[in-house]
């Protein structure tokens, strides 16, 4: 059994890996332009001047330097007023330049493992990545320095470096089932799992290595250290599922910034691995829904006058959220025992088929009725309208819910320009590659919600939010949030993350407001990079 500190020593391990998945490109890519040396020959610079200087698409080279400065690398300071941001090296930048040349090895990697999967290794790919294991075992990536300052950016990259190795293969067997009861809890050869146990073995002795497994005859079993990471594998699938696009950050930041966006009548999506990005959110997500759980309960067991028609999960994934949510409903409130008389209405809306199809799976699998249509969160009125003209019922008169979704909202420029509003986000945003200001995202955001307004009257609007955190925050707490890695897959894929507290200060100049006995965030601190918030619309 793992004590409360081997705990937290394995989750902090955990989010540096995140971490390293997100930076090793980024920062290898800023060093090989010239961008981080020529931070060292000045004492600022302001963010159009690099991105003149070299031919950098601004808003995405902005994103990367923000994550530098999340890692305490660098100082970033966002000028609202004038709309500008200043980048500065600080007491840590040389040391953490000079060391990035030794993510060259796994970066290499990353770019040219496109096919790779653990249980089907290419001999190329396995050359690459054994001479990588190798390496990793001499502490060729992590020569310790008698400085304290230097040691501890040393191990910051090593762990990262880490990320970029294990996080794909956790993932890939974690989608595949090796993390399944029988073989946590059982020892295991590696002929059991892999068509070439050679190669597999080889992958196994470097989880070893890190304590993951013990190995006995060419038997294997998990540690308990490799229990704690087996049982969060989808809490590496999101940031991993954006891989694609941290090939080509080069590209993102310095090249052509609409590398990644399909020209294919399907819109099927190049910068991400949909289903894996399905598995990981759904893995990641359910640790909320115990907080969500009471204000269902509290809803469905108002008289039944009083209770929507149903539920509509937009967004919906892979089905889990409006599964767990009939469930509660089901089970444990008062509308339970009256669904054959006042049945549930529920539907499943996503903008992407893949989540369509693997929700419409699911939901089947757990016998529950739904329907599952294609739909914009950025357009309610036309949902609103195929609800109606499809189905003869009111969007206002279901409970909307959603997770991790109103960042994700397509871009469009804002019908109004508030030229008095000076935005109080530290936050980095593009599309298509140009730098997108504070004010202008917050004004978007306003007016986005402005059209849910009509919709959500009636029963309010329950969802789950994303955040940033100030990259000062951030750099404070290495090791104890993800944020990097989220502003990383956000920001260079046109999502918009802000702050908690300036995510709530738009909901407010519009009238909507959070019932405060309903609210909570993750972690509960300054750190905080999730919130559910129960939204209502005041009468006026």
């Amino acid at each position: 059994m793992l004590t409360k500190e081997e705990k937290n020593k394995y989750r902090g391990e955990l989010f540096r890996h995140l971490d390293g998945i997100a930076v090793a490109p980024v920062a290898y890519s800023l060093k090989e332009k010239g961008v981080l040396d020529l931070l060292l020959q000045k004492d600022s610079c302001q963010i159009e001047e690099l991105a003149t200087q070299f031919n950098a698409n601004e808003g995405y080279l902005n994103v990367g330097l923000r994550m530098l400065a999340s890692q305490g690398w660098l100082q970033y300071k966002v000028d609202n007023k004038n709309n500008t941001v200043i980048i500065s090296k600080n007491d840590k930048s040389e040391i953490a330049f000079n060391l990035v040349n030794i993510y060259k090895d796994v970066v290499h990697f990353m770019k040219t493992s496109e096919e790779f999967h653990p249980r089907n290794v290419d001999i190329e790919e396995f050359t690459i990545l054994n001479r990588i294991f190798n390496k990793y075992k001499n502490n060729d990536y992590n020569t310790l320095s008698n400085n304290e300052e230097e040691r501890f950016i040393q191990k910051q990259i090593v762990r990262h470096i880490e990320g970029v190795i294990i996080g794909p293969i956790t993932v890939l067997l974690g989608m595949d089932g090796m993390f399944h009861k029988y073989f946590m809890e059982a020892s295991f050869s590696p002929e059991e799992f892999h068509e070439d146990p050679v190669i597999f073995s080889k992958i196994l002795d470097f989880l070893c290595y890190l304590e993951w497994f013990t190995k006995n005859n060419d038997h294997y079993k998990f540690t308990e250290k490799g229990l704690f990471f087996a049982k969060r594998s989808s809490a590496y699938g999101v940031t991993v599922s954006y891989i694609p696009t941290f090939r080509r950050v080069d590209e993102l930041m310095f090249g052509n910034a609409n590398i990644l966006r399909s020209s294919m009548p399907n819109m099927q999506e190049i910068h991400v691995d949909r289903e894996m990005n399905v598995w990981g959110s759904g893995g990641a997500h359910s640790a909320y829904f115990k907080k969500i759980d009471k204000i269902i309960i509290d809803l469905f067991n108002k008289p039944i006058e009083e209770q929507p028609k149903g539920i509509l999960d937009l967004g919906c994934g892979n089905g889990t959220f409006l599964i767990h949510l009939f469930e509660v409903i089901e089970q444990r409130t008062k509308r339970g025992p009256l669904l054959e008389e006042y049945p549930l209405f529920l539907v499943g809306v996503d903008f992407n088929k893949t989540a369509l199809k693997v929700t419409r799976s699911n939901l089947v699998k757990a016998d529950i009725w739904a329907k599952v249509i294609w739909g914009d969160i950025g357009d309610p009125k036309r949902l609103h309208d195929d609800i109606k003209e499809n189905y003869n019922i009111e969007l206002s008169d279901l409970l909307n819910v959603r997770t991790f979704l109103d960042h994700n909202r397509l871009w469009s420029q804002p019908k109004k320009i508030d030229i008095l509003r000076v935005s109080n986000s530290t936050g980095a945003f593009a599309y298509c590659g140009k730098r997108l200001s504070n004010s202008i995202v917050e004004q978007n955001l306003k007016e986005h919600f402005e059209n849910w307004g009509p919709y959500i009257k009636k029963f309010g609007l329950l969802l789950i939010e994303l955040h940033t955190v100030n990259p000062t925050i951030a750099a404070k707490n290495i090791g104890k949030t993800a944020v990097t890695a989220y502003d990383a897959t956000h920001g260079f894929s046109d999502q918009f993350i802000l702050e908690l507290e300036v995510f709530q200060k738009v909901l407010n100049e519009i009238g909507f407001y959070t019932v405060d006995h309903h609210f909570s965030k993750f972690p509960n601190n300054e750190l905080a990079t999730v919130s559910i918030n129960y939204l209502k619309v005041t009468s006026n």
